[in-house]
């Protein structure tokens, strides 16, 4: 490529490039400085002692929060690909494929309100239950706590999952899934210990990205349950808007940076782990 064509690609990336450094590089340079600065301009760790003594336990929530969230998108991921790759009753797999990417197209903001009057104590899920005779109306409690966010990331990540995973469980070799079944294995068996390690490493991107995600969520937790404790997201939004404490809010940023590197680590490492196997 000569010189003239490097010069052109460069300028052909440019603006995509300067809107990359303005809305993300600079804020996120910005938070870093703000976090260990104190308010003379001086190097100071002042805003993060603040940030754990105030909320301690509010980012051990968020952290239990999102790891449950996972594990179990996991599952139903691993329930809903398998059933599309290996199930047998085409009814079944028919409708499963056309209902599981639904929630893909709902925004998280909307996922939010609708599991509101879903999951509230005379919301639709209880009202169908005392309907059908499966509860009476005093047994109906509200879900709209910690509860309803697991429920609420789960059903909306969950289909990102399996469709990551499905396509990774179609790539593989039938022969091999078909003589496990050819020996008499069962479906799950074949699933679990011949089809599920082979993609393993599609699962812990997918599920890497989804804890990403959910780190990163303001209105599930704000409009699912509004009291204490409460995810990171919400006190970040908190100190800025109640005290424009923009220092403490850009420290528990970073907190929450360094638990998202923590999930690549071990992604990483298990990679890494996996590659230099014999």
């Amino acid at each position: 490529m000569s010189l003239s064509q490097r010069q052109l690609a460069l300028l052909l990336i440019a603006p995509g490039l300067a809107l990359v450094a303005a809305l993300f590089l600079y804020p996120l340079l910005f938070s870093l400085a703000s976090a260990f600065t104190d308010p003379k301009g001086g190097f100071s760790l002042q805003a993060f002692g603040k940030a754990f003594e105030l909320y301690s336990g509010d980012i051990l929530f968020t952290i239990v929060i999102v790891v449950s969230s996972c594990a179990l998108t996991a599952l139903a991921a691993i329930a809903i690909a398998g059933t599309l790759t290996l199930g047998e009753n085409p009814w079944i797999v028919g409708t499963l494929r056309a209902l599981y990417r639904w929630p893909l197209f709902i925004p998280f903001i909307v996922a939010a309100q609708c599991m509101r009057t879903f999951l509230a104590k005379n919301g639709l899920m209880n009202n169908s239950f005392v309907s059908l005779g499966l509860m009476e109306p005093l047994q109906a409690v509200s879900y709209l706590d910690w509860r309803g966010i697991i429920i609420t990331f789960v059903w909306k990540q969950t289909p990102f999952v399996a469709l990551l995973l499905a396509g990774a469980l179609a790539a593989l070799d039938r022969a091999t899934l078909e003589a496990g079944r050819n020996l008499g294995a069962s479906r799950l068996r074949v699933l679990l210990e011949l089809a599920l390690p082979q993609v393993m490493p599609t699962l812990l991107v997918a599920l890497v990205l989804s804890f990403v995600t959910m780190l990163s969520v303001l209105s599930v937790p704000m409009m699912v349950a509004g009291s204490q404790p409460t995810m990171l997201t919400v006190d970040m939004a908190f100190r800025i808007n109640a005290y424009g404490d923009y220092a403490t809010a850009n420290a528990l940023g970073v907190i929450t940076y360094l638990i998202s590197a923590g999930a690549a680590i071990l992604y990483l490492r298990h990679g890494m782990a996996k590659e230099s196997a014999p």
